[in-house]
């Protein structure tokens, strides 16, 4: 478990890049209101441009970009797949790009579209920092947000930028996405693992194909692993997520199998994106 650390404003204001980890808890499946999955996210910034990431994901790709190794690659830990994405944004530009990859092919949608933010006069402290409310109706969902002018930091986790400071605290009024910052650090340098040659496309056209989505064993699979004594089958899909299997429970399903498989892959119904 991430532990929260506090930075005083002089360091911050010496330091040249930053990490802001984000505990993220939603709920992907809208049928049901007990099915919460929590991660952690990582905001990396150099003042310029910051990369929003699975921090999972972040220390994956970062190990396997030194050693290419295959097996140390399907044993890595795993995060929620909904999470693959990477968000760029660029501060001059006020644009967020948003990346992902379906199946073999690496895709980027553009998005000029931030909150527009009504602020409160509501303050309160968390986790001693002086924040300040903040709501607004984006993507089809009412947010309520809390931001400290603490951070000379005007970012967010996803794409809750726009505020004249840090995102703090940010849920939407049905509780199914919430971010709670809990931990600040200086990094050297801001790196993302940007896919090249990536397909532009529409959000409206990202969203179709993620929603008209069902698993195909011999489109999605691109290699597995299978350790019969430790009873894990790890499988590695084209879009790069790992994903582990009670391979003992696999057998018993028989016939069933790909259903069982397909059922933990599939993508959320309930997106921080409404229609």
């Amino acid at each position: 478990m991430y532990r929260l650390l506090f930075l005083l404003w002089a360091s911050l204001l010496s330091a040249q890049s930053y990490r802001f980890v984000y505990e993220y808890k939603f709920r992907p499946d809208a049928g049901q209101k007990d099915s919460l999955v929590t991660d952690y996210m990582n905001l990396d910034t150099d003042g310029k441009k910051s990369y929003y990431s699975n921090a999972v994901k972040y220390e994956r790709d970062s190990a396997y970009s030194i050693d290419k190794s295959y097996p140390a690659l399907l044993k890595a830990k795993h995060y929620d797949r909904n999470l693959n994405y990477i968000i760029e944004k660029d501060y001059t530009k006020k644009t967020a790009f948003f990346y992902d990859k379906f199946k073999s092919v690496s895709l980027v949608t553009t998005d000029n579209e931030a909150p527009q933010w009504k602020i409160e006069n509501d303050f309160r402290k968390i986790n001693t920092m002086n924040c300040q409310k903040a709501t607004a109706d984006y993507k089809g969902r009412k947010w309520e947000a809390w931001f400290s002018k603490d951070f000379p930091v005007n970012d967010g986790p996803y794409k809750f930028s726009g505020l004249p400071g840090l995102v703090v605290m940010v849920k939407d009024s049905e509780n199914d996405h919430a971010f709670n910052l809990i931990q600040i650090k200086k990094i050297n340098t801001v790196y993302a693992f940007i896919p090249k040659n990536n397909k532009q496309m529409t959000n409206a056209e990202y969203k179709k194909i993620i929603k008209g989505y069902s698993f195909s064993p011999a489109d999605d699979i691109a290699g597995m692993s299978i350790d019969s004594k430790a009873g894990k089958l790890e499988m590695q899909l084209k879009d790069g997520y790992v994903a582990q299997f009670d391979y003992n429970a696999l057998k018993k399903s028989g016939a069933g199998m790909d259903a069982v498989i397909a059922n933990k892959l599939r993508m959320s119904d309930n997106p921080i994106e409404k229609e």
